[in-house]
């Protein structure tokens, strides 16, 4: 049996949600926990509500620790209490993930340091405040750690998990099952493909979340640095 943990949030994305959890849930023998603080539903970014069935303060061993992202995780990055969870889940977990902005929340809670990963590349390289190795890749594995790109990426990263659990067949039957063969009609998915006044728009339109965002890991890198400073240890 493989247990999967993904923590859910008000702000989640769903895509980032529910890809992978299609892909885990056509996994034979794997149990799935939606943590949060409550059991209330949580509504996604785009207004879906999703049921947890799983409290943070419940002690379920998993095997898979999963961070999707979301506008959510951004209240996260300054939430105490769900930092020490994740790093304490993280301990325990056989394999630890993110899809999208997760990366961001494992970063806070000191799991990306000298690693490599990925993120969504609007917020790619906010990687560098953990001290990771960003790479621009839809799914980056080190060790045991797997993060997938920004949202559809979540769908290769689940396989790619699948594939580190039970093996590529395993994985390539689930993609099969799901008949996962994408072929955008437009090649705009990546900024390097997009054409420049879309890149533009959308850069423009997420601006503000950007800036928040930096704004927030700005700081908690400041407050780490301070931490560390000699004139720290000497106070």
């Amino acid at each position: 049996m493989t247990t999967v943990g993904f923590l859910l949030f008000p702000g989640i994305q769903l895509l980032d949600f529910a890809g992978p959890y299609e892909v885990f849930a056509a996994l034979p023998d794997c149990e799935i926990r939606l943590f949060w603080k409550t059991l209330e539903p949580v509504t996604c970014s785009s207004g879906p509500l999703l049921h947890p069935n799983a409290k943070l303060n419940d002690s379920y061993p998993l095997d898979v620790l999963c961070i999707p992202g979301g506008a959510g995780i951004n209240a996260l990055l300054q939430d105490n209490e769900v930092i020490h969870w994740v790093w304490q889940q993280a301990s325990k977990a056989q394999w630890i993930t993110s899809v999208c902005t997760g990366a961001l929340l494992l970063g806070v809670a000191g799991l990306l340091k000298g690693r490599r990963a990925t993120t969504h590349w609007r917020y790619h390289d906010l990687l560098s405040l953990f001290d990771a190795i960003p790479l621009r890749e839809r799914v980056v594995q080190d060790g045991n750690l797997i993060t997938g790109g920004g949202v559809t990426a979540g769908i290769d990263f689940a396989l790619a998990v699948v594939a580190a659990l039970r093996g590529q067949p395993a994985a390539e039957a689930i993609q099969l099952a799901l008949e996962y063969a994408p072929s955008p009609p437009f090649q705009a998915g990546q900024p390097g493909d997009a054409p420049q006044a879309v890149l533009q728009a959308v850069e423009s339109r997420t601006q503000a979340l950007y800036e928040e965002r930096a704004h927030i890991l700005r700081r908690w890198r400041h407050s780490q640095d301070d931490h560390l400073s000699p004139n720290s240890q000497l106070e």
